[in-house]
């Protein structure tokens, strides 16, 4: 069976390239890299590294995927995202906050 498996066709005519589709277009050209951008994405690193997500970005996740629902408020964003990283009801397990 397993060499069944471990053997090799042998290529018949020329083989040929198929042609690689994005996964992924973007709707508006990128911005040119330039400090205010390095800055402003590595600000937003950071912040995703110590668990303070980010509401602009949410904000526009909203409107592009689900723009008949209402987003959010500021508030209500970070307190729910504190409360999936920390839960404060009896019997739900979240992440482990150390």
């Amino acid at each position: 069976m397993s060499d069944a498996i471990h053997a090799r066709r042998p290529l018949t005519g020329v083989p040929q390239l198929r042609r690689c589709h994005p996964l992924w277009i973007a709707e508006k050209p990128a911005e040119p890299l330039s400090l205010r951008l390095i800055c402003k994405r590595l600000a937003q690193s950071f912040r995703l590294m110590v668990g303070v997500q980010d509401y602009q970005n949410y904000l526009r996740h909203m409107q592009a995927q689900h723009p008949l629902t209402a987003a959010m408020s500021e508030r209500e964003f970070h307190r729910y995202c504190l409360e999936a990283r920390y839960p404060s009801k009896g019997g739900k397990l979240g992440k482990c906050p150390c």
